[in-house]
Protein backbone atom coordinates (compact mmCIF):
# COMPACT_ATOMS: atom_id res chain seq x y z
CA UNK A 1 0.00 0.00 0.00
CA UNK A 2 2.70 2.48 0.77
CA UNK A 3 4.95 1.79 -2.46
CA UNK A 4 1.36 1.92 -4.32
CA UNK A 5 1.15 5.42 -2.73
CA UNK A 6 4.38 6.80 -2.80
CA UNK A 7 4.23 6.26 -7.20
CA UNK A 8 4.27 9.32 -8.92
CA UNK A 9 3.69 8.31 -12.41
CA UNK A 10 0.65 6.19 -11.73
CA UNK A 11 -2.17 6.99 -13.65
CA UNK A 12 -6.23 5.35 -13.66
CA UNK A 13 -8.77 5.28 -16.76
CA UNK A 14 -11.61 6.64 -16.44
CA UNK A 15 -15.40 4.77 -18.64
CA UNK A 16 -14.29 6.00 -21.77
CA UNK A 17 -10.68 4.43 -21.64
CA UNK A 18 -8.59 8.19 -21.13
CA UNK A 19 -5.93 8.34 -18.28
CA UNK A 20 -6.55 9.77 -15.38
CA UNK A 21 -3.73 11.53 -13.20
CA UNK A 22 -3.62 10.45 -9.33
CA UNK A 23 -4.80 13.99 -8.10
CA UNK A 24 -3.54 13.01 -4.19
CA UNK A 25 -0.24 13.07 -3.02
CA UNK A 26 0.83 12.14 0.06
CA UNK A 27 3.49 14.30 1.79
CA UNK A 28 5.85 13.72 5.05
CA UNK A 29 5.30 14.84 8.46
CA UNK A 30 7.01 18.33 7.43
CA UNK A 31 4.18 18.82 4.95
CA UNK A 32 1.63 17.93 7.41
CA UNK A 33 2.87 20.24 10.04
CA UNK A 34 2.64 23.00 7.17
CA UNK A 35 -0.68 22.25 6.42
CA UNK A 36 -1.95 21.96 9.91
CA UNK A 37 -0.62 25.74 10.78
CA UNK A 38 -1.85 26.86 7.47
CA UNK A 39 -4.92 25.43 6.53
CA UNK A 40 -8.15 26.46 8.66
CA UNK A 41 -9.99 23.37 7.46
CA UNK A 42 -7.41 21.18 8.72
CA UNK A 43 -9.39 19.57 11.74
CA UNK A 44 -12.29 18.90 9.50
CA UNK A 45 -10.34 17.67 6.61
CA UNK A 46 -10.85 13.68 5.84
CA UNK A 47 -9.30 12.07 3.54
CA UNK A 48 -11.49 9.13 0.58
CA UNK A 49 -9.24 6.93 -0.22
CA UNK A 50 -11.50 5.34 -2.12
CA UNK A 51 -11.01 8.61 -4.06
CA UNK A 52 -8.06 9.99 -3.12
CA UNK A 53 -8.93 13.39 -2.24
CA UNK A 54 -9.30 15.10 0.63
CA UNK A 55 -12.77 15.78 2.04
CA UNK A 56 -14.17 18.88 4.14
CA UNK A 57 -17.04 18.40 6.40
CA UNK A 58 -19.57 20.72 6.52
CA UNK A 59 -21.15 21.92 9.93
CA UNK A 60 -24.20 19.04 9.61
CA UNK A 61 -21.52 16.42 9.00
CA UNK A 62 -19.38 17.67 12.09
CA UNK A 63 -22.80 17.81 14.54
CA UNK A 64 -23.90 13.86 12.99
CA UNK A 65 -20.27 12.70 14.02
CA UNK A 66 -20.29 15.12 17.73
CA UNK A 67 -23.79 13.00 18.73
CA UNK A 68 -22.40 9.64 17.40
CA UNK A 69 -19.56 10.32 19.82
CA UNK A 70 -21.94 11.19 23.04
CA UNK A 71 -24.35 8.14 22.27
CA UNK A 72 -26.65 9.88 20.67
CA UNK A 73 -28.71 9.29 17.74
CA UNK A 74 -27.64 10.47 14.73
CA UNK A 75 -30.64 12.25 13.34
CA UNK A 76 -31.82 15.20 15.22
CA UNK A 77 -35.36 15.35 14.43
CA UNK A 78 -36.43 11.57 15.43
CA UNK A 79 -38.06 11.24 18.60
CA UNK A 80 -37.46 7.33 20.49
CA UNK A 81 -40.44 8.18 22.77
CA UNK A 82 -43.62 8.96 20.55
CA UNK A 83 -46.50 7.06 21.30
CA UNK A 84 -46.38 3.17 19.93
CA UNK A 85 -49.40 2.59 17.77
CA UNK A 86 -50.55 -0.60 17.15
CA UNK A 87 -51.50 -1.67 13.79
CA UNK A 88 -53.15 -5.59 14.37
CA UNK A 89 -55.26 -5.76 17.13
CA UNK A 90 -56.20 -2.26 17.35
CA UNK A 91 -59.19 -3.32 14.55
CA UNK A 92 -60.90 -6.50 14.88
CA UNK A 93 -60.98 -8.54 11.75
CA UNK A 94 -63.80 -10.39 10.67
CA UNK A 95 -62.10 -12.71 8.42
CA UNK A 96 -58.47 -14.83 9.23
CA UNK A 97 -55.34 -14.12 7.59
CA UNK A 98 -54.65 -17.81 6.97
CA UNK A 99 -57.53 -19.69 5.35
CA UNK A 100 -56.31 -23.21 5.04
CA UNK A 101 -58.26 -25.66 6.97
CA UNK A 102 -56.54 -27.98 10.43
CA UNK A 103 -54.72 -31.27 9.17
CA UNK A 104 -56.06 -34.52 10.22
CA UNK A 105 -52.94 -35.41 11.87
CA UNK A 106 -54.07 -33.18 14.95
CA UNK A 107 -57.01 -35.12 16.02
CA UNK A 108 -55.32 -38.67 15.85
CA UNK A 109 -52.92 -39.76 18.92
CA UNK A 110 -49.39 -39.83 17.41
CA UNK A 111 -47.54 -42.50 16.99
CA UNK A 112 -43.99 -41.38 17.57
CA UNK A 113 -45.23 -40.64 21.06
CA UNK A 114 -46.70 -43.87 21.60
CA UNK A 115 -43.81 -45.83 21.02
CA UNK A 116 -42.10 -43.44 23.48
CA UNK A 117 -44.46 -44.27 26.08
CA UNK A 118 -44.20 -47.68 25.32
CA UNK A 119 -40.88 -47.58 25.48
CA UNK A 120 -40.68 -46.04 29.26
CA UNK A 121 -43.49 -48.19 30.33
CA UNK A 122 -41.15 -51.70 29.39
CA UNK A 123 -38.17 -49.86 31.20
CA UNK A 124 -40.69 -49.94 34.19
CA UNK A 125 -41.80 -53.13 34.21
CA UNK A 126 -38.41 -55.05 33.61
CA UNK A 127 -37.16 -53.18 36.71
CA UNK A 128 -34.61 -50.91 34.27
CA UNK A 129 -36.64 -47.35 35.59
CA UNK A 130 -37.25 -47.39 39.28
CA UNK A 131 -39.69 -44.23 40.99
CA UNK A 132 -38.04 -42.15 43.37
CA UNK A 133 -38.38 -43.14 46.75
CA UNK A 134 -39.30 -40.08 48.97
CA UNK A 135 -39.71 -42.21 52.10
CA UNK A 136 -37.11 -41.13 54.45
CA UNK A 137 -34.31 -43.42 55.13
CA UNK A 138 -33.10 -45.10 58.07
CA UNK A 139 -29.60 -43.83 59.56
CA UNK A 140 -26.94 -46.62 59.01
CA UNK A 141 -24.48 -47.37 61.97
CA UNK A 142 -20.96 -49.35 61.47
CA UNK A 143 -18.50 -50.40 63.55
CA UNK A 144 -15.72 -47.94 63.82
CA UNK A 145 -13.06 -49.80 64.53
CA UNK A 146 -13.52 -52.25 62.35
CA UNK A 147 -11.10 -53.24 59.77
CA UNK A 148 -13.12 -52.81 56.66
CA UNK A 149 -11.59 -53.40 53.61
CA UNK A 150 -14.42 -53.86 51.07
CA UNK A 151 -14.69 -51.54 48.28
CA UNK A 152 -17.13 -48.79 48.05
CA UNK A 153 -20.24 -49.03 46.12
CA UNK A 154 -19.43 -45.97 44.25
CA UNK A 155 -16.14 -46.36 43.65
CA UNK A 156 -14.87 -49.99 43.22
CA UNK A 157 -11.13 -49.60 42.67
CA UNK A 158 -10.54 -47.54 46.29
CA UNK A 159 -9.57 -49.62 48.72
CA UNK A 160 -9.24 -48.22 52.08
CA UNK A 161 -6.69 -47.89 54.22
CA UNK A 162 -6.47 -50.16 57.47
CA UNK A 163 -7.30 -49.63 60.43
CA UNK A 164 -4.54 -49.40 63.50
CA UNK A 165 -4.31 -51.99 65.79
CA UNK A 166 -6.76 -51.65 68.74
CA UNK A 167 -4.91 -50.86 72.24
CA UNK A 168 -3.73 -53.88 74.33
CA UNK A 169 -2.53 -54.18 77.96
CA UNK A 170 1.07 -52.64 76.77
CA UNK A 171 -0.42 -49.36 76.53
CA UNK A 172 -2.16 -49.54 79.81
CA UNK A 173 -1.19 -47.08 82.74
CA UNK A 174 -1.49 -49.98 84.86
CA UNK A 175 -0.46 -52.88 83.22
CA UNK A 176 -0.60 -55.96 85.30
CA UNK A 177 2.97 -57.26 86.65
CA UNK A 178 3.99 -59.61 83.89
CA UNK A 179 3.57 -57.39 80.91
CA UNK A 180 6.14 -54.88 82.78
CA UNK A 181 9.99 -55.65 81.48
CA UNK A 182 12.65 -56.57 83.46
CA UNK A 183 15.82 -55.09 83.73
CA UNK A 184 17.25 -57.59 81.30
CA UNK A 185 14.63 -56.95 79.36
CA UNK A 186 14.86 -53.01 79.57
CA UNK A 187 18.77 -53.10 78.64
CA UNK A 188 18.09 -55.37 75.45
CA UNK A 189 15.36 -53.13 74.50
CA UNK A 190 17.66 -49.72 74.84
CA UNK A 191 20.42 -51.34 73.12
CA UNK A 192 18.82 -52.68 70.60
CA UNK A 193 18.57 -50.73 67.10
CA UNK A 194 15.74 -48.44 66.63
CA UNK A 195 14.30 -50.03 63.71
CA UNK A 196 14.71 -53.65 64.80
CA UNK A 197 12.56 -53.12 67.80
CA UNK A 198 9.28 -54.85 68.00
CA UNK A 199 7.68 -51.71 70.08
CA UNK A 200 8.18 -47.96 70.31
CA UNK A 201 8.08 -48.19 74.08
CA UNK A 202 8.13 -49.60 77.55
CA UNK A 203 5.04 -50.92 79.55
CA UNK A 204 5.30 -48.53 82.66
CA UNK A 205 2.77 -48.61 85.85
CA UNK A 206 1.13 -45.62 87.14
CA UNK A 207 -1.07 -44.99 90.47
CA UNK A 208 -3.30 -42.86 88.68
CA UNK A 209 -4.22 -41.72 85.31
CA UNK A 210 -2.89 -38.20 86.46
CA UNK A 211 0.32 -39.26 87.36
CA UNK A 212 0.73 -40.69 83.41
CA UNK A 213 2.77 -37.94 82.08
CA UNK A 214 2.48 -36.61 77.85
CA UNK A 215 3.30 -39.15 75.16
CA UNK A 216 7.03 -38.00 73.78
CA UNK A 217 6.46 -39.93 70.80
CA UNK A 218 3.11 -39.04 69.63
CA UNK A 219 3.93 -36.40 67.18
CA UNK A 220 6.39 -38.91 65.31
CA UNK A 221 4.10 -41.78 65.59
CA UNK A 222 1.15 -39.54 63.99
CA UNK A 223 3.66 -38.09 61.47
CA UNK A 224 4.64 -41.78 60.22
CA UNK A 225 0.66 -42.38 60.12
CA UNK A 226 0.17 -39.74 57.68
CA UNK A 227 3.08 -40.78 55.64
CA UNK A 228 1.74 -44.38 55.22
CA UNK A 229 -1.19 -42.79 54.67
CA UNK A 230 -1.00 -41.55 51.31
CA UNK A 231 2.43 -42.70 50.37
CA UNK A 232 1.36 -46.29 50.43
CA UNK A 233 -0.75 -47.09 47.15
CA UNK A 234 -3.66 -49.32 47.28
CA UNK A 235 -4.70 -50.87 44.40
CA UNK A 236 -7.33 -54.04 43.17
CA UNK A 237 -5.26 -56.13 40.77
CA UNK A 238 -6.44 -59.38 38.98
CA UNK A 239 -5.31 -62.31 40.20
CA UNK A 240 -4.13 -64.93 37.50
CA UNK A 241 -5.01 -68.77 38.70
CA UNK A 242 -1.93 -69.58 37.37
CA UNK A 243 0.94 -72.71 38.27
CA UNK A 244 4.30 -71.61 39.39
CA UNK A 245 5.52 -74.78 37.83
CA UNK A 246 4.70 -73.20 34.52
CA UNK A 247 6.90 -70.04 35.22
CA UNK A 248 9.95 -71.91 35.74
CA UNK A 249 11.70 -72.55 32.50
CA UNK A 250 12.13 -76.35 31.13
CA UNK A 251 15.40 -77.33 32.12
CA UNK A 252 16.93 -80.84 31.89
CA UNK A 253 17.62 -82.84 35.20
CA UNK A 254 21.26 -82.68 36.58
CA UNK A 255 21.55 -86.20 36.66
CA UNK A 256 20.95 -86.28 32.70
CA UNK A 257 24.06 -84.06 32.30
CA UNK A 258 26.71 -86.07 33.57
CA UNK A 259 29.39 -86.36 33.83
CA UNK A 260 30.75 -83.90 36.02
CA UNK A 261 32.60 -83.50 38.76
CA UNK A 262 30.65 -83.87 42.54
CA UNK A 263 32.58 -86.10 45.09
CA UNK A 264 36.29 -85.08 46.74
CA UNK A 265 38.95 -87.52 45.53
CA UNK A 266 42.15 -86.32 46.24
CA UNK A 267 43.90 -83.73 49.03
CA UNK A 268 46.87 -81.58 48.28
CA UNK A 269 48.11 -80.31 51.68
CA UNK A 270 51.45 -78.75 51.74
CA UNK A 271 50.83 -74.90 51.32
CA UNK A 272 50.60 -72.62 54.58
CA UNK A 273 49.00 -69.65 53.16
CA UNK A 274 46.59 -68.57 50.35
CA UNK A 275 46.90 -70.72 46.85
CA UNK A 276 47.04 -68.11 44.39
CA UNK A 277 47.14 -70.05 41.52
CA UNK A 278 47.19 -73.44 39.95
CA UNK A 279 47.50 -74.79 36.55
CA UNK A 280 47.59 -78.66 35.27
CA UNK A 281 49.83 -79.84 32.50
CA UNK A 282 48.63 -80.86 28.52
CA UNK A 283 47.86 -84.58 29.75
CA UNK A 284 46.70 -83.78 33.50
CA UNK A 285 49.58 -86.18 35.32
CA UNK A 286 50.85 -83.31 36.78
CA UNK A 287 50.10 -79.97 38.19
CA UNK A 288 51.65 -76.90 39.20
CA UNK A 289 50.48 -74.39 42.13
CA UNK A 290 52.04 -71.40 44.18
CA UNK A 291 50.73 -68.89 46.52
CA UNK A 292 51.48 -66.79 49.77
CA UNK A 293 54.75 -68.83 51.33
CA UNK A 294 56.81 -68.15 47.81
CA UNK A 295 57.05 -72.08 47.15
CA UNK A 296 56.48 -73.28 43.69
CA UNK A 297 54.94 -76.90 44.33
CA UNK A 298 54.70 -79.78 41.64
CA UNK A 299 51.93 -82.35 42.57
CA UNK A 300 51.59 -85.80 40.90
CA UNK A 301 47.76 -85.62 39.96
CA UNK A 302 46.89 -89.52 40.95
CA UNK A 303 48.32 -89.18 44.24
CA UNK A 304 48.76 -85.72 45.49
CA UNK A 305 52.25 -86.24 46.07
CA UNK A 306 54.77 -83.45 45.86
CA UNK A 307 57.09 -83.78 43.13
CA UNK A 308 59.08 -80.73 43.56
CA UNK A 309 59.57 -77.53 45.70
CA UNK A 310 61.28 -74.34 44.05
CA UNK A 311 61.30 -71.22 46.23
CA UNK A 312 61.35 -67.91 45.00
CA UNK A 313 61.86 -64.38 46.48
CA UNK A 314 58.70 -63.23 46.99
CA UNK A 315 54.49 -64.42 46.93
CA UNK A 316 53.45 -66.41 43.89
CA UNK A 317 50.50 -64.62 42.31
CA UNK A 318 50.03 -66.51 38.90
CA UNK A 319 51.18 -69.78 37.51
CA UNK A 320 50.65 -71.31 33.68
CA UNK A 321 51.91 -74.40 32.17
CA UNK A 322 52.66 -74.30 28.85
CA UNK A 323 49.98 -76.79 27.15
CA UNK A 324 53.11 -77.48 23.75
CA UNK A 325 56.60 -77.06 26.09
CA UNK A 326 57.21 -78.73 29.18
CA UNK A 327 57.59 -75.19 30.46
CA UNK A 328 56.34 -73.21 33.55
CA UNK A 329 55.88 -69.86 33.85
CA UNK A 330 55.78 -68.72 37.09
CA UNK A 331 54.72 -64.30 38.12
CA UNK A 332 56.59 -63.89 41.37
CA UNK A 333 56.55 -59.78 42.27
CA UNK A 334 57.39 -58.10 39.05
CA UNK A 335 59.49 -60.96 37.53
CA UNK A 336 58.25 -63.89 35.49
CA UNK A 337 60.31 -67.12 35.98
CA UNK A 338 60.53 -69.38 33.07
CA UNK A 339 61.49 -73.12 34.04
CA UNK A 340 61.41 -76.91 32.71
CA UNK A 341 60.22 -79.32 35.58
CA UNK A 342 61.51 -82.32 32.90
CA UNK A 343 58.33 -84.19 33.32
CA UNK A 344 56.74 -85.76 30.75
CA UNK A 345 57.71 -86.80 27.11
CA UNK A 346 61.52 -87.07 27.16
CA UNK A 347 61.74 -85.40 23.24
CA UNK A 348 59.48 -82.47 24.37
CA UNK A 349 61.75 -81.89 27.66
CA UNK A 350 64.84 -81.51 25.47
CA UNK A 351 62.94 -79.23 22.72
CA UNK A 352 62.17 -77.24 25.47
CA UNK A 353 66.32 -76.74 26.76
CA UNK A 354 67.13 -75.69 23.46
CA UNK A 355 64.45 -73.30 23.11
CA UNK A 356 65.51 -71.49 26.39
CA UNK A 357 68.92 -72.37 25.81
CA UNK A 358 68.56 -69.66 22.87
CA UNK A 359 68.93 -66.77 25.32
CA UNK A 360 72.42 -66.80 26.37
CA UNK A 361 73.31 -62.90 27.32
CA UNK A 362 70.88 -59.90 29.38
CA UNK A 363 68.68 -58.18 27.38
CA UNK A 364 67.46 -55.25 28.26
CA UNK A 365 64.33 -53.44 26.19
CA UNK A 366 62.36 -50.90 27.40
CA UNK A 367 59.93 -52.34 29.78
CA UNK A 368 61.03 -55.86 30.41
CA UNK A 369 64.91 -56.96 31.05
CA UNK A 370 66.05 -60.89 29.95
CA UNK A 371 67.99 -63.26 32.75
CA UNK A 372 69.65 -66.21 31.18
CA UNK A 373 69.45 -68.66 34.50
CA UNK A 374 71.63 -71.28 32.85
CA UNK A 375 71.29 -75.29 33.80
CA UNK A 376 69.96 -74.35 37.25
CA UNK A 377 68.85 -77.54 39.25
CA UNK A 378 65.85 -76.93 40.22
CA UNK A 379 64.75 -76.15 36.62
CA UNK A 380 64.25 -72.68 35.87
CA UNK A 381 65.94 -71.72 32.61
CA UNK A 382 64.93 -67.61 32.57
CA UNK A 383 63.84 -64.62 34.24
CA UNK A 384 62.17 -61.70 32.94
CA UNK A 385 61.89 -58.77 35.43
CA UNK A 386 59.67 -56.00 34.64
CA UNK A 387 58.78 -52.25 36.27
CA UNK A 388 55.41 -53.20 38.08
CA UNK A 389 54.33 -56.27 39.76
CA UNK A 390 52.69 -58.62 38.15
CA UNK A 391 48.37 -59.78 38.77
CA UNK A 392 48.17 -62.21 35.90
CA UNK A 393 50.21 -64.36 32.74
CA UNK A 394 48.64 -66.26 30.05
CA UNK A 395 50.00 -68.63 27.26
CA UNK A 396 49.06 -68.50 23.37
CA UNK A 397 47.72 -71.57 22.20
CA UNK A 398 50.94 -72.42 20.03
CA UNK A 399 53.06 -71.91 22.86
CA UNK A 400 55.54 -68.99 21.79
CA UNK A 401 53.68 -66.29 23.04
CA UNK A 402 52.95 -65.03 26.96
CA UNK A 403 50.67 -62.07 28.06
CA UNK A 404 51.86 -60.26 31.18
CA UNK A 405 49.24 -57.94 32.97
CA UNK A 406 50.77 -54.99 35.53
CA UNK A 407 47.10 -53.80 36.98
CA UNK A 408 49.49 -50.93 38.98
CA UNK A 409 51.21 -49.81 36.07
CA UNK A 410 49.35 -46.97 33.73
CA UNK A 411 51.95 -46.63 30.79
CA UNK A 412 52.69 -50.25 30.17
CA UNK A 413 50.01 -52.14 31.76
CA UNK A 414 50.23 -55.16 28.97
CA UNK A 415 53.36 -57.08 27.62
CA UNK A 416 53.67 -59.66 25.02
CA UNK A 417 56.70 -61.88 24.87
CA UNK A 418 58.00 -64.02 22.45
CA UNK A 419 59.54 -66.62 24.51
CA UNK A 420 61.16 -68.59 21.15
CA UNK A 421 62.99 -64.31 19.79
CA UNK A 422 63.70 -63.16 23.25
CA UNK A 423 61.45 -60.39 22.31
CA UNK A 424 59.06 -58.40 24.11
CA UNK A 425 55.97 -56.06 23.05
CA UNK A 426 54.21 -53.16 24.15
CA UNK A 427 50.29 -53.65 22.79
CA UNK A 428 49.09 -50.35 24.55
CA UNK A 429 51.20 -47.15 25.09
CA UNK A 430 47.77 -46.55 27.63
CA UNK A 431 45.83 -48.61 29.87
CA UNK A 432 41.92 -47.46 29.37
CA UNK A 433 41.03 -48.39 33.27
CA UNK A 434 42.36 -51.11 35.42
CA UNK A 435 42.80 -53.99 33.59
CA UNK A 436 42.42 -56.80 35.68
CA UNK A 437 42.79 -59.87 33.19
CA UNK A 438 44.00 -60.93 29.55
CA UNK A 439 43.28 -63.51 27.60
CA UNK A 440 44.57 -65.10 23.97
CA UNK A 441 41.27 -66.69 21.65
CA UNK A 442 41.62 -69.93 20.96
CA UNK A 443 41.96 -70.11 17.26
CA UNK A 444 41.95 -66.50 16.14
CA UNK A 445 44.40 -63.62 16.59
CA UNK A 446 42.07 -61.72 19.10
CA UNK A 447 42.84 -60.74 22.36
CA UNK A 448 41.04 -60.07 25.12
CA UNK A 449 41.71 -57.33 27.75
CA UNK A 450 39.29 -57.18 30.82
CA UNK A 451 39.07 -53.68 32.37
CA UNK A 452 36.81 -52.95 35.55
CA UNK A 453 33.55 -52.64 33.61
CA UNK A 454 34.45 -53.93 30.05
CA UNK A 455 36.17 -56.28 27.82
CA UNK A 456 37.91 -54.94 24.80
CA UNK A 457 38.58 -57.27 21.98
CA UNK A 458 41.70 -56.51 19.93
CA UNK A 459 42.42 -58.20 16.66
CA UNK A 460 46.50 -58.25 16.64
CA UNK A 461 46.87 -58.42 12.93
CA UNK A 462 44.91 -55.39 12.23
CA UNK A 463 46.20 -53.83 15.45
CA UNK A 464 42.81 -52.09 15.78
CA UNK A 465 39.67 -52.68 18.60
CA UNK A 466 37.12 -54.84 17.28
CA UNK A 467 34.58 -55.20 19.93
CA UNK A 468 33.40 -54.08 22.79
CA UNK A 469 31.62 -55.40 25.28
CA UNK A 470 29.82 -53.81 28.51
CA UNK A 471 29.55 -55.85 31.45
CA UNK A 472 27.02 -54.50 33.84
CA UNK A 473 28.91 -55.51 36.81
CA UNK A 474 30.65 -52.93 39.15
CA UNK A 475 33.79 -54.36 39.27
CA UNK A 476 34.80 -57.42 36.98
CA UNK A 477 37.35 -59.79 38.72
CA UNK A 478 38.40 -62.86 36.14
CA UNK A 479 36.90 -64.17 32.58
CA UNK A 480 37.56 -67.28 30.87
CA UNK A 481 36.89 -68.03 27.04
CA UNK A 482 35.20 -70.39 25.68
CA UNK A 483 36.99 -73.54 23.82
CA UNK A 484 34.98 -72.83 20.80
CA UNK A 485 35.90 -69.31 20.93
CA UNK A 486 32.05 -67.58 20.45
CA UNK A 487 31.21 -66.88 24.03
CA UNK A 488 32.51 -65.13 27.52
CA UNK A 489 32.18 -65.88 30.68
CA UNK A 490 32.79 -62.80 33.51
CA UNK A 491 32.82 -62.90 37.20
CA UNK A 492 32.91 -59.76 39.44
CA UNK A 493 33.39 -58.93 42.69
CA UNK A 494 29.60 -58.38 43.62
CA UNK A 495 28.89 -61.75 43.25
CA UNK A 496 27.64 -61.83 39.73
CA UNK A 497 28.53 -63.38 36.68
CA UNK A 498 27.64 -62.41 32.92
CA UNK A 499 27.66 -64.57 29.94
CA UNK A 500 28.60 -63.18 26.71
CA UNK A 501 27.69 -64.20 23.26
CA UNK A 502 29.63 -62.85 20.75
CA UNK A 503 27.57 -63.20 17.83
CA UNK A 504 24.69 -61.75 19.28
CA UNK A 505 25.52 -58.84 21.24
CA UNK A 506 28.09 -56.65 22.87
CA UNK A 507 25.64 -56.75 26.26
CA UNK A 508 25.02 -60.08 28.46
CA UNK A 509 22.79 -62.86 27.20
CA UNK A 510 22.63 -64.25 30.53
CA UNK A 511 23.44 -63.13 33.86
CA UNK A 512 23.84 -65.30 37.00
CA UNK A 513 23.67 -64.17 40.59
CA UNK A 514 24.48 -67.89 42.24
CA UNK A 515 27.17 -66.95 44.73
CA UNK A 516 26.80 -65.53 48.09
CA UNK A 517 29.90 -63.43 47.99
CA UNK A 518 32.41 -61.90 45.26
CA UNK A 519 33.62 -64.50 42.49
CA UNK A 520 37.35 -64.89 42.21
CA UNK A 521 37.75 -67.45 39.70
CA UNK A 522 36.19 -69.21 36.11
CA UNK A 523 37.13 -71.34 33.62
CA UNK A 524 35.95 -73.79 30.69
CA UNK A 525 36.83 -77.50 30.46
CA UNK A 526 38.49 -77.46 26.86
CA UNK A 527 36.51 -80.97 26.28
CA UNK A 528 32.81 -81.15 27.85
CA UNK A 529 31.02 -78.57 28.14
CA UNK A 530 31.19 -76.98 31.70
CA UNK A 531 32.54 -74.31 33.06
CA UNK A 532 33.05 -73.40 36.94
CA UNK A 533 33.04 -70.39 39.31
CA UNK A 534 34.43 -70.03 42.25
CA UNK A 535 33.91 -67.37 45.01
CA UNK A 536 34.61 -66.01 48.84
CA UNK A 537 31.50 -68.38 50.28
CA UNK A 538 33.76 -71.21 49.68
CA UNK A 539 31.95 -72.86 47.21
CA UNK A 540 32.54 -73.69 43.74
CA UNK A 541 29.44 -73.48 41.53
CA UNK A 542 29.77 -76.48 38.16
CA UNK A 543 27.68 -75.38 35.34
CA UNK A 544 26.27 -77.36 32.23
CA UNK A 545 27.17 -74.73 29.19
CA UNK A 546 25.82 -76.28 25.99
CA UNK A 547 26.96 -74.52 22.86
CA UNK A 548 25.27 -75.84 19.96
CA UNK A 549 26.39 -75.16 16.39
CA UNK A 550 23.11 -74.11 15.14
CA UNK A 551 23.26 -70.27 15.42
CA UNK A 552 19.45 -70.17 16.21
CA UNK A 553 19.56 -72.35 18.83
CA UNK A 554 20.80 -69.99 22.39
CA UNK A 555 23.03 -72.13 24.42
CA UNK A 556 21.86 -74.23 27.22
CA UNK A 557 23.01 -72.79 31.10
CA UNK A 558 22.15 -75.02 33.72
CA UNK A 559 23.77 -75.25 37.23
CA UNK A 560 24.39 -78.78 38.21
CA UNK A 561 26.28 -79.20 41.50
CA UNK A 562 28.00 -77.33 44.09
CA UNK A 563 30.75 -78.39 45.36
CA UNK A 564 32.46 -77.64 48.64
CA UNK A 565 35.83 -78.50 50.77
CA UNK A 566 37.37 -75.55 51.67
CA UNK A 567 37.34 -73.10 55.18
CA UNK A 568 36.89 -69.39 55.04
CA UNK A 569 40.60 -67.59 56.35
CA UNK A 570 40.83 -64.03 56.68
CA UNK A 571 37.75 -63.48 54.97
CA UNK A 572 39.13 -66.07 52.09
CA UNK A 573 37.21 -68.85 50.26
CA UNK A 574 38.15 -70.44 47.12
CA UNK A 575 40.81 -68.42 44.91
CA UNK A 576 41.07 -70.49 41.63
CA UNK A 577 40.33 -73.46 39.65
CA UNK A 578 41.38 -75.30 36.88
CA UNK A 579 39.43 -78.58 35.05
CA UNK A 580 41.89 -81.20 34.18
CA UNK A 581 42.26 -81.12 30.42
CA UNK A 582 41.00 -84.84 29.86
CA UNK A 583 38.58 -85.94 32.04
CA UNK A 584 35.61 -83.91 33.70
CA UNK A 585 37.74 -83.44 37.04
CA UNK A 586 38.53 -80.05 38.70
CA UNK A 587 41.29 -78.57 41.02
CA UNK A 588 40.29 -76.08 43.58
CA UNK A 589 42.92 -74.22 45.76
CA UNK A 590 41.68 -71.65 48.54
CA UNK A 591 42.66 -69.46 51.43
CA UNK A 592 43.14 -72.20 53.85
CA UNK A 593 46.07 -73.66 51.96
CA UNK A 594 44.59 -76.59 50.17
CA UNK A 595 44.14 -77.99 46.80
CA UNK A 596 41.36 -80.15 46.50
CA UNK A 597 40.71 -82.46 43.09
CA UNK A 598 36.54 -83.42 42.86
CA UNK A 599 35.75 -86.42 40.39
Amino acid sequence: KQWYQRRVAITAGDIHGEKVAKTHKEGDQLDKLLDRMDNPDYRRTVHNEREGEDIVLEDDDVAIIERIRSNAYPDLGYDPYEPYVDFFTNEKQLTPLVDTPEPKRRFIPSKHEHKKVMKIIRAIRNGWIKPKDDTPKKPVYFDLWANKEEPQKHNPMHIPAPKLALPGNEESYNPPAEYLPTQEERDQWENTDEVDRTQNFLPQKYSCLRHVPAYPQLINEKFDRCLDLYLCPRKMKMKLNMNPDDLLPKLPKPKDLKPFPSTKAVKFSDHEGHVYSIDSNKSGEFIVSGGEDKMLRIWESSTGRVLNKIALPDTITSVKWNKVHSMVAAACGNTVYLLNPGLGDRVVVESTNKLLQGLTDIKELDHCRWYPLGNDKDGLRAKLVHNHDINNITWHNNGNYLAVTMRDSQSCPVLIHNVAKNSSQKPFNKSKGQIQQVEFHPSKPFFYVLSQRYVRVYNLVKQAMVRKLICSVKWASCMAIHPKGDNLIVGSYDKALVWFDMDLSVKPYKSLQQHKKAIRDVSFHPRYPLYASSSDDCSTIITHSMVYNDLVKNPLVVPVKVLRGHKVTTKYGVLCNVFHPQQPWIYTGGADGDIWLFV
